[in-house]
């Protein structure tokens, strides 16, 4: 699979993201509307949004820059590998 490059793609790929967050969010708020249930969906959409740029630009920019990785189940295979040759090396 390649890397998406058109900027009209990327962006469109970006809106049906926020069209399903939105989406599911306003159906478990109608599913259990109640302002606890508004206050934990606002704190997951938060949280997850925290942990995100945490993941693909802290961990890059500030822990390792030689870390490169395309997604989730990348970072976590070459987080193994790493700690496989640090095993190997010691």
């Amino acid at each position: 699979m390649t890397d998406l490059k058109s900027k009209r793609w990327i962006v469109a790929k970006g809106l049906m993201f926020l069209f399903i967050a939105a989406a599911a969010a306003i159906l478990i708020w109608v599913e259990t509307p109640s302002v606890m249930i508004a206050i934990l969906l606002a704190l997951l959409v938060w949280a997850s949004c925290r942990f995100y740029y945490f993941l693909f630009y802290v961990l890059e920019h500030y822990v390792d820059p030689t870390m490169r990785y395309a997604g989730l189940l990348d970072l976590l295979m070459g987080m193994k590998r790493r700690r496989e040759g640090m095993r190997r090396d010691a």
